[in-house]
């Protein structure tokens, strides 16, 4: 029996993984917000459950229903028509998805510290789901090229099907596929994350000089420091969401923009060249970003721990019965000043 190489083996147990941690996660965060403002705006509720709603379409469709077969099984049933076709349509619809909305709440939370006269015409829970609406359709229509890139042949001596791509391409339309799709999924959402968060982190430093000077002068101190704190709380959200994905993102951008373009007819599973391992790991990493938003909020947000220690509480009420009907006879005894003396 031929040993499997160890990246393979991984991946047999890092996808299942991280779809058992990060579905659940994203439908508990979905619930989360649903539930509850967390402390949060309206507009920025609405950006963290549709986000929370595209990674986990990334990770049902990327994660399950293509790189968890494709390790456990020697023929996927994307690998026959008409699923080889779509197949690129879904999940590069639904990745697309998932990083034009942490763009979007880059943008809305940009503009609701830095740009106040446009704050109350886009901060606004209808503008917020008419944009998310925008983001999933256009998504979508955008992957739709897709349809014609790959074509299902039958392998050598064999009733089986493997998905490979369509070789009647020319190369002009394979590199000007290539090079829209990162364009549109890695260069422009990067500048604007790291431009945009720099811009913001600069206000940060200009209001905490700002800080210092009305300290010294008594003037409304208690007023600025109710917006600092309300204001800090979504920095610390918008870069820990961004900068994650903008690091988690970055080795997967690199490994695949060279493989679609120099390396196009590469044998991906070949793990005999380094360019097909780090280009694995670095799916891996990027996927990643699909599953630990919701431990960043817990991690940032202290309004979202203590909601998500209330539904792990509301499960078992039994434990918390006792303490609940003590509540009542206190309060009783307080508003009737039915206060027992000591000794």
């Amino acid at each position: 029996m031929k040993n499997e190489h160890w990246l393979i083996t991984l991946q047999k147990v890092f996808y299942p993984v991280l779809a058992i941690i990060g579905i659940p996660s994203n439908l508990l965060t979905f619930l989360i917000f649903w539930r509850r403002n967390c402390g949060l705006s309206p507009s920025c509720r609405c950006y963290m459950m549709a986000i929370a709603v595209a990674d986990t379409m990334v990770l049902i469709q990327i994660v399950i229903l293509e790189l968890i077969l494709k390790v456990y099984t020697e023929e996927p049933f994307w690998s026959r028509k008409p699923w080889c076709m779509i197949r690129d349509v879904l999940t590069y619809g639904s990745y697309n998805t998932s990083v034009w909305l942490v763009v979007c709440f880059t943008i809305e939370r940009f503009v609701a510290i830095r740009a106040v006269r446009v704050k109350p015409k886009i901060c606004t829970k209808k503008y917020t789901l008419s944009l998310i609406v925008a983001v999933f359709f256009c998504a979508h229509l955008l992957a739709i090229p897709y349809i014609w890139s790959n074509e299902s042949k039958p392998m050598n001596g064999t009733n089986r099907f493997k998905c490979v791509y369509n070789a009647e391409l020319p190369k002009r339309h394979v590199d000007g596929m290539v090079w829209f799709q990162y364009t549109l999924v890695y260069i422009i959402p990067l500048v604007i994350i790291y431009t945009l968060n720099g811009f913001i982190l600069k206000q940060i430093c200009e209001s905490n000089k700002v800080h210092g000077e009305m300290r010294q002068k008594r003037q409304s101190f208690s007023a600025f420091v109710m917006v600092k704190n309300q204001r800090l709380k979504s920095v610390v959200l918008l870069v820990s969401i961004s900068m994650t994905f903008s690091y988690l993102c970055t080795t997967r951008f690199v490994t695949q923009i060279l493989i679609k373009t120099v390396h196009y007819d590469i044998d991906r599973n070949d793990y005999s060249k380094g360019i097909n391992i780090a280009a694995d790991i670095g799916t891996m990493l990027d996927l990643t970003n699909a599953a630990v938003n919701m431990y960043l909020y817990a991690c940032t947000q202290s309004r979202f721990r203590e909601e998500i220690i209330q539904l792990i509480k509301s499960i078992n009420p039994h434990k918390h019965d006792g303490l609940q009907t003590k509540i009542p006879v206190v309060s009783r005894m307080l508003s009737s000043n039915h206060i027992p003396r000591l000794g």
